[in-house]
Order: C-alpha cells, then sequence, then structure tokens
C-alpha cells in the first residue's frame, strides 16, 4: 500500500443527547418489489429499513473483496482509502489484515471487483431505485464505512445531498448495506422522517460539515433504525441523519451506493454552499 491517508477530523466527543431517539425502529423483513405502501412510506417518511439484503455469503464475498482490493501493493489514484484519526502512529507497521481494523472509509473503488458490482447492479435493487427515481439509475458514488470497534467517531447529522455537486431538487436514492449488524452501541443509523419534505437545510463546518447540533436538538420523533449483517437502508438525499460514535467492541462495517436519474446535470461547489450554507438560510450555529 502507498502512503497512508487518516481522516483529518479530530474524534472529539458529541453530545449524548443527540442520539437519543424517541424510537428504534424494527425494520421490514425481506428486501422486495415496491409495493403502493412501501412508496408512499418512502416519499413520506424518507427512508425504508428492510432485514434482508445480502445472504451470508455474500457479505463474506463483500467482506473479502474489500480487504483484496486494500491489500493491494498499488491502488489506483481516484481510490482513497482513509483511516480514523486515531489510527495515526499505530497502523504503518500493520499487516493489511490488522491495518483493516482501523479503517473510517473506503471511496471510488467499486469498478475494481466484480462481487462489489453484483451488488451495485443487483437487479432487483436496481428496480426498486429505478422506480423511486422514475428513470434509469446511475451509480455515482460507493463508499465503505467502516467505523472500527472502540474509535469509530461520530458522522454528525447532515444530509446526503449537502455534500453532491447536483442541482436542487434532484432526486437522489442512497442505499446502505449493513456488513456487520449495526446497533445503537456501534453506531446505527438514525434519521429525522420527514425531514427530506423541507429541502435543503442550513450545514456549517463544526465536528464535519453537518446540520447544527442546536437544530437537531430542537426535532421532535428522532429515529434509531438498528439492522441485521445482510440488511439494507434505501433512503432520500435530504433525509436528516446521523451516526454516533463507536465506544463498543463490536465493528459496525457497511457499504454504501448513491444513485441519481442517468443524465443529471451537475454544478459547481460553489452552487452547491450556496444551496446548503448558512449564508442562504440566514442561520447562526
Amino acid at each position: 500500500m502507498a502512503t497512508l491517508m487518516f481522516d483529518h477530523l479530530d474524534n472529539v466527543p458529541h453530545a449524548a443527547s443527540l442520539y437519543q431517539p424517541e424510537a428504534v425502529l424494527e425494520p421490514l423483513q425481506e428486501f422486495g418489489p415496491l409495493t403502493d405502501s412501501l412508496t408512499d412510506q418512502y416519499r413520506s417518511v424518507g427512508f425504508l429499513s428492510h432485514r434482508s439484503f445480502l445472504s451470508a455469503g455474500r457479505i463474506i464475498e463483500v467482506k473479502q473483496a474489500l480487504m483484496d482490493i486494500a491489500s493491494r501493493e498499488e491502488l489506483p489514484a481516484e481510490v482513497q482509502l482513509q483511516f480514523e484519526s486515531e489510527a495515526r502512529g499505530k497502523v504503518e507497521d500493520l499487516p493489511i489484515e490488522e491495518r483493516m481494523n482501523y479503517v473510517r472509509k473506503f471511496m471510488i473503488f467499486a469498478h475494481l471487483d466484480a462481487r462489489i458490482q453484483a451488488v451495485m447492479n443487483d437487479p432487483l435493487l436496481l428496480g426498486v431505485v429505478t422506480e423511486l427515481l422514475d428513470g434509469e439509475p446511475e451509480m455515482f458514488q460507493d463508499m465503505a464505512l467502516l467505523k472500527p470497534a472502540g474509535i469509530g467517531r461520530e458522522k454528525p447529522w447532515h444530509q446526503d445531498h449537502a455534500y453532491f455537486n447536483l442541482p436542487e431538487g434532484t432526486p437522489v436514492v442512497g442505499v446502505w448495506i449493513a456488513l456487520d449488524d449495526a446497533t445503537p452501541e456501534n453506531g446505527c443509523m438514525h434519521f429525522i422522517p420527514g425531514g427530506h419534505r423541507e429541502g435543503p437545510i442550513a450545514h456549517f463546518n463544526r465536528r464535519d460539515w453537518q446540520i447544527c447540533d442546536e437544530e437537531i436538538l430542537t426535532r421532535k420523533g428522532v429515529v434509531a433504525t438498528p439492522l441485521p449483517a445482510g440488511g439494507v437502508l434505501i433512503f432520500d438525499g435530504l433525509t436528516p441523519h446521523g451516526t454516533p460514535a463507536n465506544r463498543s467492541e463490536l465493528s459496525r462495517w457497511a457499504l454504501q451506493f448513491h444513485y441519481v436519474k442517468r443524465g443529471t446535470p451537475r454544478i459547481t461547489t460553489e452552487e452547491r454552499f450556496e444551496m446548503f450554507g448558512a449564508d442562504r438560510h440566514g442561520s447562526t450555529c
């Protein structure tokens, strides 16, 4: 492996009150084609949670694929393999199998392995995404989010669209697949149901590019969405969500894809900041 990359943000403590949900949602059963009621639920609350998408065998394949890519002597320049900031000084001399216990996230790698592509292009998954986008989907971002045991930092509350140079009003479908059991203790997803219907919310550079903590603390109805390994979340790119730090003894690996309708135009970073930045919203934090 070439020069190691570390998260540039420190793993600072966050208020426990940011992740005290009013409800813990049980996922739906096996992932399948959309029904009218599921579509209505997605449009209303901004996400769907399913217990079963990947089999145990496919989970093993995907994890091995991530290990195989990460263990290459040379990675293409576009691939990003980032370690937690707390791993600095601890991982440099470790073998790759042990280094993976400190990885925070992995990006732009799907094209390197057929096992990842098979998940990304799963016909059932693409059928659901096609219906939600009302058009042919284009996968434009792939990530593995590995929130390691003990040191996995918080991902503060945010809207994914705030990270993407896409025009306002662009439908974005996120797909988050649990490769380990995701629990409130090791950093499962928390959502604000219906928050996507508000449109862009002001973001600030604080612990990350995020929604202000004080804004989240005024919100009602926050829910936690734990998933067993193999489960999947389908969510709107404007649905506010966050994940607490992992202080448990269990890792929380997840695979994530984002899709837009093929042919969607792009905007500049400056235009995105105008859309989600505090200046437009007249907000302070």
